[in-house]
């Protein structure tokens, strides 16, 4: 048996942060979940879980088994239901992917990385501190920086403008991309297709 990946997609819970740029990671956990036609439940870590097959692979040969989760707790408390998902599905730390928002890229880019810092993403920091690590994978959804003197927490907790709205969906679509290529060819991979010029 494979290691089965943890797919966690961060944000806030209920319709009113829905659309919030804090949100993105949730997003894209939804679309991939859509392509798979999947349906979240509920699960007693805290958190909505669907799993599935990802991508697929030469011979069309359904892609790796992976569990895409929606913690159901807030941001910043998101590292409860993870480690308690790792934990009960025996998912080692470099299994674990995290979908999330980042000030830090324009917006409308992917990145993705492994390990590093959580660079004052409250999410981010609860679940390093949970799984006692940061070696986990992250792919980063690119939001922007607040104009002017806007509070970056004020911003993240809005939704795309007007402008944006246009693109968000290309951007959910090539994080899910993203994931997708992560789980079935590895990181190097889809950091040198992502992260090429242009």
């Amino acid at each position: 048996m494979t290691t089965p990946w943890l797919v966690v997609g961060l944000g806030n819970p209920g319709p009113a942060y829905a659309g919030n740029r804090h949100n993105v990671g949730q997003m894209v956990v939804d679309e991939l979940a859509r392509r798979c036609g999947a349906s979240f439940t509920s699960h007693r870590s805290r958190a909505g879980v669907a799993d599935v097959r990802i991508g697929v692979l030469p011979g069309g040969v359904p892609g790796p088994r992976a569990v895409l989760a929606k913690p159901t707790s807030y941001m910043n408390v998101s590292g409860g239901p993870v480690v308690g998902l790792a934990t009960y599905l025996g998912v080692p730390v470099d299994h674990v992917l995290v979908v999330h928002d980042e000030l830090d890229l324009p917006f409308a880019t992917v990145r993705l990385k492994a390990g590093g810092g959580e660079g004052g993403h409250n999410g981010l920091r609860s679940i390093s501190s949970a799984l006692g690590s940061r070696d986990y994978l992250r792919v980063r959804v690119g939001v922007g920086r607040p104009p002017g003197r806007t509070d970056p927490a004020d911003f993240v907790l809005k939704d795309f403008s007007g402008a944006e709205r246009a693109d968000v969906p290309w951007l959910v679509d090539a994080a899910a991309d993203a994931v997708e290529m992560v789980v079935v060819s590895g990181l190097l991979a889809a950091q040198q297709r992502f992260h090429a010029p242009g």
